[in-house]
């Protein structure tokens, strides 16, 4: 098939078929029933996770390989850049519908749950003594006392580090469309290392809301919500540095054109969604 100015001639592109989804599925598979095991003491199910997470990373390796390599070969032409972009944006849709069930499940438990808790305190003896209606419940029958994360601190230092990193990543996508190879290179390590420290910073502060502060997912609604929704969000700010540390990798060697570079945007537009999920977290976890 003829190539002209990279691009195929063909309207779009199929590629061979491939054994990397079925390897995500064993990997998933493994990873599923050995924490499963893993967590009814059943010796067999730590070396299942362990095999589980080799596979996957095996395949993440695999699968970003052939796409780089049909990428680098001219293989997706204008249609196929088009589904890539309408692909993505329906992803981050779905993340955004993941994060508002979450939020939903906060402004429910604040905004409707407590106060009703608070009526049935004051007007039956359906609830337990002294019941308060205020967010968060320090106590209860059931959960022992805790102090509440306070916005000072580590959560607003990691607000500034995630703004900082939407700053540093759309330095590199200038980058990328003057083909300045050093700002892309510094814009994306800079983007990556403020995900690092973010991330560190966030399991020190997990640790201080265990030792010190006994907040534990076992602290009532409050804790269930500050747990879920900052341990996902932390999750996909792993994610995000992956991804970009991919870029960073593939702008070393040589890749990416200023009418070609997709991945990169692909990658820009989910750290953006992850920032702006942080400032919502911000405000209505630590602030509010």
């Amino acid at each position: 098939m003829n190539v002209e100015n990279g691009i195929h001639d063909a309207p779009y592109f199929v590629p061979q078929p491939s054994k990397w989804p079925i390897m995500g599925s064993l990997a998933l598979f493994f990873i599923t029933a050995g924490t499963a095991f893993g967590i009814n003491n059943v010796s067999i199910g730590w070396y299942a996770l362990g095999l589980g997470f080799l596979v996957l990373i095996g395949m993440l390796f695999g699968w970003f390989g052939d796409v780089i390599r049909e990428s680098n070969h001219g293989d997706y032409g204008p249609q196929v850049d088009y589904s890539f972009r309408w692909g993505m944006s329906w992803f981050i849709f779905s993340e955004v519908m993941f994060f508002s069930a979450f939020f939903g499940a906060l402004f429910y438990t604040r905004v409707v749950s407590v106060p009703e808790l608070g009526w049935f305190s004051n007007t039956h003896d359906y609830l337990w003594p002294m019941f308060h209606q205020a967010w968060p419940a320090l106590s209860g029958p059931k959960v022992a006392p805790y102090t509440p994360m306070e916005a000072v601190g580590i959560p607003a230092i990691n607000t500034g580090l995630l703004l900082t990193s939407g700053i540093t990543v759309t330095i590199a996508h200038w980058g990328f469309v003057k083909n300045n190879r050093r700002q892309m290179t510094l814009g994306l390590a800079a983007t990556v290392l403020l995900g690092v420290i973010f991330l560190c910073l966030q399991v020190k502060e997990y640790h201080h809301a265990y030792t010190e502060m006994h907040l534990t997912l076992a602290s009532g609604a409050y804790g269930m919500t500050f747990f879920m929704l900052t341990g996902f969000h932390g999750m996909h700010v792993l994610v995000g540095a992956i991804m970009l540390s991919v870029m960073l990798a593939r702008v070393i060697k040589g890749d990416f054109t200023p009418a070609h570079h997709f991945g990169f945007e692909a990658a820009a537009w989910y750290w953006h969604f992850v920032d702006v999920v942080w400032l919502g977290l911000f405000i209505f976890v630590y602030c509010l």
